[in-house]
């Protein structure tokens, strides 16, 4: 896979493409799905494929107070989708000038005359253009003008619900862990650094890795206990974890943490960054009458972690 950076008015060298465009936050199997029939067409008409996306969320250009809750980071975006086998991923730098452009003068001076794009795929629910106030059958008008053939991606639509981000974003809101990664066709991750927490899981007998994520741009599950896997970022090796996000309303906390008791491991990790990726919610957070219950919970959280990973692995 190419990937090509592109600011407003630099023109690249480019083949004649088949592409697409939107954000493809999480590159999810609706995404993956849509970019699968880009690379389909593009052979059909001996072109190479391509994916044109952005550099930023564009809410967030847009609108300075606006914190994006993300699915992908756009590193880890670019590696999904070169997963997909797709020849180009055009990464367009959004700023305000871009975003004011309308859809017409979008598809002419970027797509046809910057990109070189010959066909463009439109997923169901995909618009671009300033104030995103035109549709597909404009968008077939002004390709007819302009010289690039619109088509109707088909839908994917598996057990007759219709994938997206925002979907999979309630899921994962909600705690459903196993639907949002059925949705994403892989298991949802954050990663951050670790720093020196509360230290109530190491008097409990179960030290955790406290998560700073103060700095991330992705989605924060809902409140609960989860079966996770880790790794550090310098590592290959997954290991079982049972991770807690909430306020610790037993010790009448207030902010959210994110707390993981990684099994079978006790290094001093401070400083080092983790990867986390959620396989199923065990139960969600509550307030006990003691530490005492609390501990005797956590080891029953424990057991049931490791059932789960027994079974699946």
């Amino acid at each position: 896979m190419r990937t090509i950076y592109i600011k407003q008015g630099e023109v690249p060298t480019l083949p004649p493409l088949v592409a697409t465009i939107g954000f493809f936050d999480g590159v999810h199997r609706g995404h993956q799905f849509l970019i699968n029939q880009v690379i389909d067409e593009a052979k059909r008409n001996k072109m190479e494929s391509a994916v044109i996306t952005f550099d930023a969320h564009p809410r967030q250009v847009l609108q300075s107070e606006y914190q994006p809750e993300l699915l992908s980071t756009l590193e880890e975006k670019l590696l999904l989708l070169s997963k997909t086998h797709v020849e180009n991923v055009i990464v367009l730098h959004f700023d305000k000038s871009l975003a004011a452009l309308s859809a017409r003068n979008f598809m002419d001076e970027v797509l046809s005359k910057q990109l070189n794009v010959k066909e463009l795929l439109i997923g169901y629910d995909n618009r671009f253009g300033h104030n995103r106030q035109e549709g597909f059958d404009d968008y077939v008008r002004y390709g007819h003008e302009i010289g690039i053939k619109v088509l109707h991606a088909d839908p994917f639509q598996p057990n007759g619900e219709r994938i997206s981000s925002s979907l999979i974003r309630r899921y994962i809101m909600q705690g459903e862990m196993e639907a949002a990664n059925r949705a994403l066709g892989y298991a949802y991750s954050i990663k951050g650094k670790i720093v020196k927490g509360y230290q109530n899981g190491h008097k409990l007998g179960f030290p955790t890795a406290n998560l700073d994520m103060s700095s991330s741009l992705k989605l924060i599950p809902a409140s609960g206990v989860y079966a996770v896997k880790v790794r550090l970022e310098d590592s290959v090796e997954w290991k079982r974890g049972m991770m807690n996000i909430g306020i610790r309303p037993t010790f009448n906390g207030s902010k959210i943490s994110l707390e993981v008791n990684i099994f079978n491991l006790s290094d001093n990790l401070y400083d080092q960054t983790l990867c986390v990726s959620f396989v199923q919610r065990i139960r969600k957070e509550r307030k006990f009458e003691s530490l005492e219950a609390l501990s005797h919970q956590l080891e029953q959280d424990n057991i049931a972690v490791n059932h789960l990973f027994d079974a699946i692995d």
